[in-house]
């Protein structure tokens, strides 16, 4: 018996089978001397069939008007003839009305061959073993379509760079791919330009996959193959909500959704009022539908094969091409309410924190990019939805920081496009932005967009509105970020107080807004107010979110900062350790937090001598930043600056200088060569030059620090100090090398200006 969905050659293979076995020579245990093929889709068809060929085979009461009869005489012959027969039993839909007309046979002297969709359990056993029947590999519908286009003559029509994108489009089922290729054929058009027409949803599936492009001999359309078994569905569907599931199922992503999607209020409110046949005033009065109701609907459907599921609790699936003719049957004006009832029922299933179920939130994520896909610009208007804004929000919290900046700059324009430049939501994707360059280390983009959203907001929304606020404090992170910390210092101190006049002491922004001010704080040299206020924030974020919320963790991590800041190595240890161990077990070991707790860890380590510990920590964290993240995320290249400061502090100066040069140059290359974190790499590798001995090019580099941080960040700013004072080192020490005297004098290490992984701004 072979199973398998609509359009995989169940049929095609069967009657292979078939033409093979009849043209064998008669002789022995070999060839046929009664071939049937019974269409098996109902029970009329295979009465009718069977009576036919009972009246072929002039049996004894053939000639009957009772067709049952005659049917029943013709099994009965089958179980005692001496000649060799095949029966095809295709396309059964009906396992229990099958199982009543299914032949006895042997392999002596006759079989059974049955194809369906189903995988009911009455369809195995008796001897009869089904044989699954799947889509074609990459591989195969690759050389499928190759060897297709050459047999025609038409091999310049295999265009290699489309192949792989269109094999996907079309789900890898034989049968699109077989009427792809004949429609290829007939238009004298390319694997490329057919791509393109297919991604075109305005071209509907009968006219890219035409009834006339039928050369593998499927015998129907492929829209009445992949769809054949939705009648069939809707009359054995008791719950009436088969159909209206199915639409809702058509716009979820081939990867698979949550099942629980279903079970959620908008899935069940929509489906209450969704049955067929009802008037719409009859519909509000339906009765509210049940999880187990859905669950018997999709059980149906599963029957059927027009969606999979492995267990009651896996992702749900629909093939591709399903999907798109089931999608194709829907009113648009229907589509769009679907679209927003499905976004409402994703973002209802959205962790509040993504770490929580990372698994689910990426499969949200994937659906959610899909829906908008297919129903844009449904979710756009006539405001946006949430669900648009919680995928770069995932993005971000997993570490994807160039897909979010660029996930955010079309959210940016198509806002823009949709509602105008100066609409609440166009600005909220504007700030969201600006947002991602900053997590991405594009600090210039991140500031200029910063500074233009804060002055859109003041004039717009008023000085004191909540998102203005917001915008207000992303613009002195990015003030922080580019070295101009009394600017952002300044900023930081007026939304502290705005927010504690405006939202209290003790709302979640308030607490950003004082961890932040610390931030500043620290910057310009304020190291005992920094403190005042990161223990302050820490205790009420135990207290108000708990003690291992994200924002706890955070605080307690930025508590340990400022710890060792004022010498306190012992107990920045303490918190850095416990830091890790909560990070590890509630984010797990592999996420970007969690490796930025590991480099902080490393830090502690070093303050308290324990160099090897923190080299180890390092080499560990460069690893899984490079494997992880790339070799030119901004943590990686942190990372390798981090670990370049243990390798000299080991002695393992060539490695250092490596590694030194590998970041200033990528720095250089990715981040331009007047960004704070280039002028912190410029400066660590002036040291590095100096201590191998290279006086005179280190020399040029800290002249040049020097000069930048003057230019860029002022004569006062404490890193233009620390330039100075290095600076003032290094000549010192040339100078005395040149002297004739065995008097030497080293750079301190403390005026080393390592770039340690910095804390992620709140």
């Amino acid at each position: 018996m072979l199973v398998g969905n609509g359009g995989v050659g169940k049929s095609q293979l069967a009657a292979s089978l078939a033409r093979e076995l009849r043209d064998e020579e008669r002789s022995g245990e070999r060839g046929l001397d009664v071939l049937v093929w019974v269409k098996a889709t109902e029970p009329d068809q295979i009465i009718t069939t069977y009576a036919e060929a009972a009246e072929r085979l002039q049996l004894p009461g053939s000639t009957s008007d009772d067709s049952g009869s005659v049917a029943e005489a013709f099994m009965a012959w089958l179980a005692a003839t001496e000649r060799r027969w095949l029966v095809v039993l295709d396309d059964i839909t009906d396992p229990g009305m099958a199982d009543r007309w299914w032949p006895d046979g042997n392999a002596r002297k006759g079989r059974v061959l049955a194809t369906t969709r189903r995988d009911d359990a009455v369809l195995s056993g008796k001897g009869r073993t089904p044989i699954p029947l799947d889509l074609y590999t990459e591989e195969e519908a690759r050389a499928f379509l190759h060897r297709r286009l050459t047999d025609a003559g038409h091999a310049r029509l295999y265009d290699t760079d489309a192949v792989d994108p269109l094999i996907e489009e079309l789900g890898r089922l034989p049968l699109a791919l077989g009427h792809a290729a004949a429609y290829m054929i007939n238009k004298r058009c390319t694997t490329s330009d057919y791509l393109a027409r297919f991604r075109d949803t305005d071209i509907g599936l009968s006219n890219l996959l035409p009834p006339d492009a039928d050369t593998e001999g499927y015998g129907r359309p492929v829209t009445t193959a992949l769809l054949i078994s939705l009648t069939a569905v809707q009359a054995v569907d008791a719950t009436q909500l088969a159909r209206p599931l199915l639409e809702f199922i058509s716009l979820t992503a081939p990867q698979g959704h949550p099942a629980q999607l279903w079970s959620t209020p908008p899935a069940l409110q929509y489906l209450r009022t969704s049955r067929p046949g009802q008037r719409r005033w009859l519909r509000r009065h339906q009765p509210v539908v049940t999880a187990q109701q859905v669950q018997d609907a999709l059980n149906c459907l599963r029957t059927y094969a027009l969606v999979t599921q492995d267990m009651s609790d896996a992702p749900v699936r629909i093939h591709a091409l399903i999907a798109r003719a089931v999608r194709e049957t829907i009113p648009a004006g229907t589509k769009r309410t679907i679209a927003r009832v499905m976004a409402d029922a994703l973002q209802s299933l959205w962790p509040d924190l993504d770490h929580q179920d990372r698994e689910l939130a990426a499969l949200l994520r994937t659906n959610t990019l899909h829906l908008d896909e297919h129903t844009y610009p449904a979710l756009w208007q006539p405001d946006i939805h949430p669900c648009i804004y919680q995928v770069s929000r995932n993005l971000t919290a997993t570490g994807l920081l160039d897909q979010a900046v660029e996930y955010d700059r079309v959210v940016v324009e198509r806002s823009t496009e949709i509602h105008g430049p100066e609409y609440r939501d166009t600005l909220a994707a504007r700030n969201n932005l600006a947002v991602s360059y900053r997590a991405a280390r594009r600090d210039q983009e991140a500031l200029v967009l910063s500074e233009r959203v804060l002055a859109d907001c003041e004039r717009l929304l008023g000085p004191e509105h909540p998102n203005t606020l917001t915008a207000r404090s992303n613009l002195a992170v990015a003030y922080r970020d580019a070295g101009r910390d009394r600017e952002a210092l300044v900023l930081s101190e007026r939304v502290l107080a705005d927010r504690e006049r405006l939202l209290g002491l003790e709302h979640p922004d308030t607490l950003t807004a004082r961890s932040n001010l610390a931030v500043s704080y620290r910057d310009a040299g304020r190291d005992q107010e920094a403190l005042d206020l990161r223990e302050r924030v820490l205790a009420d974020r135990e207290r108000l979110l708990g003690p291992e919320h994200p924002d706890t963790l955070t605080a307690r991590n930025n508590l340990a900062v400022a710890y060792r800041a004022e010498g306190r190595d012992r107990e920045a240890l303490v918190l850095s350790e416990r830091v890790l161990a909560d990070r590890e077990r509630l984010l797990g070991p592999e996420h970007p937090d969690t490796l930025a707790a590991r480099s902080n860890l490393a830090v502690s380590y070093r303050a308290v001598g324990r160099d090897q510990e923190a080299l180890d920590l390092r080499e560990g964290v460069l690893a899984d930043c490079e494997r992880l993240l790339g070799l030119e995320h901004p943590n990686t290249l942190a990372a390798r600056s981090n670990l370049a400061v243990s390798y000299r502090a080991a002695g393992r100066d060539q490695e250092a200088l490596d590694l030194r040069e590998r970041v200033l140059a990528d720095r250089e290359r990715l981040l331009g060569p007047e960004h704070p974190d280039t002028l912190t790499a410029r400066s660590n590798l002036a040291v590095v030059y100096r201590d191998a001995g290279r006086d005179r090019e280190a020399l040029v580099l800290s002249e040049r620090v020097l000069a930048d941080r003057e230019r860029l960040l002022g004569p006062e700013h404490p890193d233009t100090l620390t330039a100075r004072s290095n600076l003032a080192v290094l000549r010192d020490d040339v100078e005395t090398a040149q002297q004739p005297s065995t008097a030497t004098s080293a750079m301190d290490s403390a005026s080393q200006h390592p770039s340690n992984t910095p804390e992620r701004p709140e």
